[in-house]
């Protein structure tokens, strides 16, 4: 069994930061690439941003300069730095983790989503 556990969502004003974190455990073999989604009301989930096991990113346009991912030294947490926060920006975020777990097969685990709110 694989569990993500997300942290660090909220409500921020326009130009604000936030920190979103995501934390995998239980039975794991081995993490590959890790990202962050994010979903707006009444639109179609979203990439936010990835990163690799050798540490190779890649971010939609929109946060290009404003968000940063990074992996934890223990390689089995994943953070998103968001700096300069829009109103646009305002979604549920999803940590995804593409996972070998001990017994069974390679599978793409979702977390439970965190809500960010970027309003005045």
């Amino acid at each position: 069994q694989v569990q993500l556990v997300e942290s660090g969502g909220g409500l921020v004003q326009p130009g604000g930061s936030l920190r979103l974190s995501c934390a995998a455990s239980g039975s794991i073999s081995s993490i590959y690439a890790m990202g962050w989604y994010r979903q707006a009301p009444g639109k179609q989930r979203e990439l936010a941003a990835t990163i690799t096991t050798d540490g190779r990113t890649d971010y939609a346009d929109s946060v290009k300069g404003r968000f940063t991912i990074s992996r934890g030294n223990a390689k089995n947490t994943v953070y998103l730095q968001m700096n300069s926060l829009k109103p646009e920006d305002t979604a549920v975020y999803y940590c995804n983790v593409d996972v070998l777990p001990v017994a069974g097969y390679r599978y793409d685990y979702w977390g439970q989503g965190t809500q960010v709110t970027v309003s005045s």
